[in-house]
């Protein structure tokens, strides 16, 4: 038989040698300083993991596109477009898949202006109500504008092929977010904000179609939100940096590749924004009389 000693000199030696290996403490594999850093870094990400889930999902789709040729990315994209064919066969899927399918290589130029705008809004709101932001206005705006082409097309003011549009990506949704962001602008700037975005928007319908459109109604959609949103965002040099990003990036997705259009938005937006804060209405009224009104209520009143 093996005494005592014997056997406790044996664990002791077992658990030494477990301790003590390069890499194994523990006897799990795994360095407390490595796992410090991930613990760090995911403390980090935690305010904005909703943008971080999303542009993961985002690249990880355009990826899997590019790497199965263009055949494959057309047909994905006739599949998941919320254009009236597929909605008017009941493909209602499509509302949420063509938020995270784009339509074009410029997704890897507007990506870091993307995710500054979404970090912003998810920062100064949290993940819930910038779901509710960008949900608005990619689905709210899709349904309008659908519901105008269908009397449109009907009415023989726009060609049948119109139906068959690929409609996807994700400008629709961050126009939302763009418009709902008027909530944390400081109160007496609101009317500006608001008159510079929507005079982008229409200058930039003339040179993108129905597109142009949609990001009006999607622009509008999240100013009506905004009144409902907090407004006490604390601004530091992090979030003005994020804000001045994501301005840029909404002016680029918003007037598009036509220099024209880039051009004549800019002043276009300064005289309404400058009509706007001059002459219109202050928001506040606005704002106290919608004050009773909880946002899960008034979602659930839309709905």
């Amino acid at each position: 038989m093996t005494s005592f000693g014997a056997v406790r000199r044996l664990h002791d030696d077992a658990t030494s040698a477990v301790t003590t290996a390069p890499g194994r403490e523990y006897g799990i594999g795994s360095d407390p300083r490595h796992t410090t850093m991930v613990s760090q870094m995911l403390s980090y990400l935690r305010p904005v993991r909703v943008t971080v889930a999303y542009t993961a999902l985002l690249v990880a789709v355009a990826l899997t596109q590019l790497a199965l040729g263009p055949r494959v990315h057309n047909a994905v994209v006739s599949h998941i477009s919320t254009n009236l064919d597929n909605l008017s066969r009941g493909h209602l899927g499509t509302l949420v898949g063509s938020a995270f399918v784009t339509d074009g290589g410029d997704i890897y130029v507007l990506l870091p202006g993307l995710v500054c705008l979404l970090a912003l809004g998810e920062i100064v709101w949290r993940s819930g109500h910038l779901v509710l932001a960008f949900a608005l206005g990619h689905i709210g705006a899709t349904l309008i504008v659908a519901a105008g082409l269908a009397v449109a097309i009907e009415a023989g003011w726009l060609p049948m092929s119109i139906a068959h549009a690929s409609d996807v990506g994700v400008s629709y949704g961050a126009a939302g977010v763009l418009g709902a962001l008027m909530a944390v602008i400081p109160r007496r700037w609101q009317p500006a904000w608001a008159g510079w975005w929507l005079a982008v928007a229409l200058v930039g319908t003339s040179g993108s179609g129905f597109t142009g459109v949609g990001h009006a109604v999607a622009l509008l959609l999240g100013m009506a939100l905004s009144l409902r949103l907090g407004s006490a965002a604390r601004w530091t040099p992090a979030r003005v940096i994020l804000l001045a990003v994501a301005v840029a990036f909404g002016y680029v997705m918003i007037t598009g590749s036509s220099p024209v259009t880039a051009v004549v938005a800019a002043p276009a937006g300064l005289l309404v924004a400058l009509i706007a804060q001059r002459g219109a209405p202050r928001l506040p009224k606005l704002r106290s009389v919608m004050a009773h009104t909880p946002v899960r209520q008034m979602c659930l009143t839309t709905g």
